[in-house]
């Protein structure tokens, strides 16, 4: 095992850009932690990826190629893909090998499954020998001698690619397998293209990945992969809209450092944005949009807890706020054609003309949304999340550190925490005293407070009782809500105006509106007081 994830830290590493990290397991014994990462190109740059300088000169060996065919097999009622497992039987050269790929766990964005494989003597599982290897106690080896199991086992889709495969020594040492992978996944007549490389790490620096794959992206246009193939296998077999990923809970041992909380915290942000790629990508949903944003604020948000620390450098800071704003807008238009005309027509149903200015602002929203899918789908998108992780896994924040920077990084998380809910509850506390000024300037100060002071708060909340952390988060989450529909409304009359200035025919239709939404604030500022004095009463979870 490489020296690297023996540093406690390295328990935190964040899964960007593609990132897999899982254990490798051969008959029942662990032997390695296998780091990948994986990109993807377009078929017709796969010549220029060959010829490119940089494999060349750092390949160690001649490349080899393996024409490899899997069949992976499931349950009708698709058993192994609810326990997050797959099951395959790979046909390598003239071998067959079965691989049980199971016991996935995700800690702080650190991926790690299991894997199982011995021989078979043709395309089928042997569930017998599969249960032997992983032990009489293990849970999943009980399963699999279940005869019901192996009676309704049936392949569900198959992957067909050819392998080229370069032994590669970078720079700083790092040895790398890199593998250019071009096929197909199959079910029934149906198939998806393959095209895809993966850079894995054999010993080194997992820093030295980011740098090399950013090096090959100066001339070949790679962009993030995180679907594996059994995935887009699932996707062809049992499509299902993209999921929606909310912020899961963040649980912090309490013994942890500042440094280590940073990076946890981060990998947690992480994996609700590149969770939600597909959705924004391809999918329809507004909540995809939404909860992508609200991920890249978690983010910024975090790094902002840790700047006079960490410091994230200003280009991807530039990059973060690009990012933000192809998603602003797309999230803007959505949630003010659904949510906020809905409320104006459920109360105005006989207003004329309603229906199309919302019509019209579906449209608009569309083209948003395409341009933020355009966006996430980009080669810049793909850069930012390399650069981002490469300096994540390098820490290259250490690199400007004197020795008091350093001795702050490995102070105990918990005492930060404690300095930091207290003070973002004084300077929320502080600004709530202006909120009876009533001007929109006032309350978006209030809420951008409010919404860091939540983020600082849901970061650390493990590190503290629930009794005491619960009722200060429903609080903080209602005096947020509140302040983020009055900021909708006032989005909102920025794209009333938009669309009379745009589409005169709408300018009755949209002065209505306008008019509606201002009585309606007049009324909604008043519960923001009485939401505003039930918070002001509680104390921080930092403060006993």
């Amino acid at each position: 095992m490489a020296s690297f994830l023996r540093h406690p830290i390295r328990q935190f590493l964040p899964a960007e850009v593609g990132l897999k990290i899982h254990r490798s397991v051969n008959f029942s014994v662990v032997t390695n932690m296998e780091i990948e990462l994986k990109l993807l190109l377009a078929p017709a740059d796969v010549a220029a990826f060959r010829r490119h300088p940089l494999v060349k000169q750092h390949a160690i060996t001649k490349p080899r190629q393996q024409q490899l065919t899997s069949v992976y097999f499931d349950t009708p009622d698709l058993h192994f893909r609810q326990h997050e497992a797959a099951l395959r039987v790979r046909l390598v050269g003239r071998n067959w090998i079965q691989t049980l790929k199971a016991g996935s766990e995700v800690a702080a964005g650190l991926h790690q499954r299991q894997e199982w494989e011995s021989r078979v003597p043709g395309p089928r599982p042997d569930l017998v020998t599969l249960s032997t290897l992983l032990g009489r106690d293990s849970v999943w080896a009980k399963a699999l001698t279940a005869q019901a199991l192996a009676d309704r086992l049936m392949p569900v889709f198959t992957t067909r690619f050819r392998r080229t495969v370069w032994q590669l020594r970078l720079p700083r040492g790092a040895e790398v397998e890199l593998a250019l992978d071009q096929g197909e996944v199959q079910h029934d007549a149906t198939q998806v293209p393959i095209s895809e490389i993966e850079l894995e790490l054999k010993s080194g620096d997992p820093g030295e990945l980011f740098d090399f794959a950013l090096a090959l992206q100066e001339a070949v246009p790679l962009r993030a992969g995180n679907i594996s193939k059994a995935e887009r296998g699932y996707a062809l077999y049992a499509p299902q809209p993209p999921a929606v990923i909310k912020a899961a809970r963040i649980d912090l041992p309490t013994e942890l450092t500042v440094e280590q909380g940073f990076q946890a915290i981060v990998a947690n942000c992480l994996a609700q944005i590149q969770g939600n790629e597909v959705g924004v990508s391809q999918g329809s949903d507004p909540e995809s949009v939404h909860q992508m944003r609200v991920g890249l604020r978690r983010l910024r948000a975090a790094l902002g807890l840790w700047r006079k620390i960490t410091g994230c450098p200003d280009a991807l800071q530039e990059e973060f706020s690009w990012l933000s704003k192809e998603l602003s807008a797309a999230r803007d238009w959505e949630a003010f054609a659904s949510g906020t005309l809905d409320k104006v027509i459920a109360s105005c149903s006989e207003e004329s003309g309603l229906a199309l200015l919302q019509q019209t602002a579906f449209h608009v929203a569309g083209k948003n949304r395409q341009k933020a899918a355009a966006s996430v789908s980009s080669v810049r998108y793909a850069r930012l999340l390399l650069s981002f992780g490469g300096w994540m896994q390098g820490a290259h924040w250490r690199d400007t550190l004197d020795q008091t920077g350093r001795d702050a990084l490995a102070t105990p998380l918990a005492t930060f925490a404690k300095q930091t809910l207290v003070h973002r509850h004084r300077t929320l506390k502080h600004r709530g005293k202006k909120l009876k000024d009533g001007t929109a300037a006032t309350r978006h100060s209030i809420r951008l407070a409010a919404k860091k002071l939540r983020y600082a708060t849901e970061f650390f909340e493990s590190l503290y009782p629930a009794k005491r952390v619960q009722p200060y988060v429903l609080a903080l989450t209602s005096l947020q809500d509140a302040f983020g529909w009055l900021n909708d409304v006032s989005v909102g009359d920025g794209l009333l105006k938009h669309l009379a200035q745009t589409f005169p025919d709408l300018a009755h239709s949209a002065g209505f509106v306008r008019g509606y939404l201002l009585v309606s604030t007049e009324r909604d500022v008043h519960k923001l007081g009485k939401l505003w004095q039930r918070f002001a009463a509680l104390k921080p979870a930092g403060k006993p």
